[in-house]
């Protein structure tokens, strides 16, 4: 674990201090392809809370502090009305939760697509305010020119391509993208424009299989799957959604665990245990010292 703890006892809570282990850099993950190919594949989830962080650190490469917190998170019904303090918030408790991997924090809608310098002030802000070390924004060759405007002032982007949610309106749905031959070739354009702009790692996200591949050959810098190929130089995950946390399931999504039936047994059996007084018992009350 990248994780040791240790007990507050102002507040009876664990606190997580850092183990003797360096924190993975933007240029490490750059750095994971090299001459079109990448070794063993980059593995990232999303983290919204420093105790999820805690949990995920260790396995992670990079933690995306997604703006998918909006419907995760706040129930919200898409990802249009999150804030940069929503984002600012989130984003400094994930890294005060990790201490290994690489965190990005989503560039919620409306914040960045104005103009360069919207963007480089609200990226700012969001670094400065949580210490991510990257953040993420949706587009492709309409982005080019922030991407690079933002890399060239200190700021790391991550880019995203294919379905992305910020655009949902304009995309009229959530369905997979790149079926047809204009589609395809604007996907494998749009991760190159922002490959060549600067981004150190691409998303690739709902793109149908041979797109997906064709784009990750096209880039010298990595590139994370989800809904895309097993061929992309990683994967991301909304990790609620992996462990089972909702109803409906995406069809890309592989659910490795079925959390939300766990906690609905535990709290029925707390619940019968309240109402019927068994709980708490003498284990759980102070009694007084003989």
């Amino acid at each position: 674990m990248s994780t040791t703890f240790q007990l507050d006892t102002s507040t009876s809570r664990a606190n997580p201090t850092p183990q003797p282990m360096k924190r993975l850099t933007v240029p490490k993950i750059r750095a994971h392809k090299t001459d079109g190919q990448s070794g063993e594949p980059l593995v990232m989830l999303t983290a919204y809370t420093a105790r999820q962080a805690q949990l995920l650190d260790a396995h992670c490469d990079l933690l995306l502090v997604g703006d998918s917190l909006g419907q995760v998170i706040y129930g919200l019904p898409s990802t249009i009305p999150v804030t940069l303090d929503m984002m600012a918030n989130h984003a400094a408790a994930v890294v005060r939760g990790s201490y290994h991997a690489v965190v990005v924090v989503d560039m919620p809608f409306g914040s960045y697509e104005a103009s360069k310098e919207q963007a480089f002030e609200n990226a700012a802000f969001l670094l400065k305010q949580s210490g991510a070390a990257a953040v993420k924004l949706e587009g492709g060759a309409q982005m080019a020119e922030t991407v690079a405007f933002l890399n060239q002032r200190g700021i790391p982007v991550m880019g995203h391509v294919g379905l992305t949610p910020q655009a949902v309106n304009v995309l009229g749905g959530y369905m997979a993208r790149g079926r047809s031959d204009s589609e395809a070739d604007k996907i494998v354009g749009d991760a190159k424009s922002l490959d060549e702009a600067g981004a150190f790692a691409i998303v690739i996200e709902g793109v149908v299989e041979p797109i997906a591949i064709a784009a990750t050959r096209a880039v010298s810098c990595p590139t994370i799957g989800i809904g895309a190929s097993a061929q992309c130089d990683g994967q991301v995950l909304v990790t609620e959604d992996m462990l089972g946390m909702f109803d409906r399931v995406p069809r890309f999504v592989k659910q490795y665990e079925n959390i939300a039936e766990v906690i609905g047994k535990t709290v029925a059996q707390y619940a019968e245990e309240v109402r019927s007084r068994a709980f708490p018992g003498e284990p759980q009350t102070y009694q007084p010292k003989s």
